[in-house]
C-alpha cells in the first residue's frame, strides 16, 4: 500500500459535478468500481487499454496501435468528468501514446480532470500493476503479466507536451518511483 497526493485532488473534481461521468484505462478492478459508484454516483466506462496493447503485441500489430487508438474511445466529445489513465502511457511508443493522449483531451469536458501515473525509474520486470483504490489517500497496487514492458522513461516536459490542450493543476514525485500528475482540461 501506498499514499497517494494527487487522488484526493482528482475526487475533488468529481464531486463538483451531479452524477460525474468516468473514464478508467486500466483492468476491471472491482472494488474502484465499487468506490466510485457508491461514494460518488460515477457512471463508469472500463476501457482496458492493457489489453488492448497486449493483443497488439500478440499479434505483431504494434504499428497498427496509434490508429487503433484514435477510433477506441465511443465517448462523445466533452462527454467525460474524470479520467484515470494510471501508468498505461509508459508502455506505449510515442505514436501511440501520442493518439492515446489527443483522444484522451476529446473526450474530457472543459474543466474536467486526468489523473496519469508516469514511472521514474526503469523496472527490471515485465508486468503492469492493477492500482486499487483503498480510501482517498491510499492504493494498493498488484503486478499482473505483462506483454511488453515499459517503453521509455519520460520527462515532465515530454508528458506535458502529450496533451497541449491540458494544464497540469498538480505533479508529485513519490517515494515508490512514481510522478502522479493531475491535469485540468481549461473551461
Amino acid at each position: 500500500m501506498f499514499a497517494t497526493k494527487a487522488l484526493r485532488k482528482f475526487l475533488t473534481c468529481l464531486t463538483s459535478r451531479d452524477a460525474p461521468v468516468l473514464l478508467d484505462l486500466g483492468p476491471v478492478v472491482g472494488t474502484n468500481v465499487s468506490f466510485f459508484g457508491e461514494q460518488f454516483g460515477c457512471k463508469i466506462f472500463i476501457e482496458d487499454v492493457f489489453a488492448d496493447l497486449n493483443r497488439h503485441v500478440r499479434e505483431g500489430r504494434l504499428d497498427a496501435l496509434p490508429e487503433f487508438l484514435r477510433k477506441r474511445f465511443p465517448q462523445p466529445g466533452g462527454s467525460v468528468d474524470g479520467i484515470l489513465c494510471w501508468d498505461l502511457i509508459d508502455y506505449l511508443n510515442r505514436p501511440a501514446a501520442q493518439e492515446l493522449a489527443n483522444e484522451l483531451s476529446r473526450v474530457l469536458r472543459p474543466d474536467g480532470a486526468l489523473l496519469g501515473f508516469f514511472g521514474t525509474a526503469q523496472p527490471r520486470d515485465m508486468h503492469y500493476t492493477k492500482f486499487v483504490i483503498v480510501d482517498d489517500v491510499n492504493l494498493k497496487h498488484r503486478p499482473y503479466p505483462a506483454a511488453q514492458g515499459r517503453q521509455a522513461i519520460l520527462l515532465n516536459r515530454d508528458i506535458i507536451k502529450l496533451f497541449p490542450n491540458l494544464r497540469v493543476s498538480d505533479s508529485f514525485l513519490l517515494q515508490n518511483n512514481l510522478r502522479e500528475i493531475l491535469f485540468r482540461k481549461p473551461a
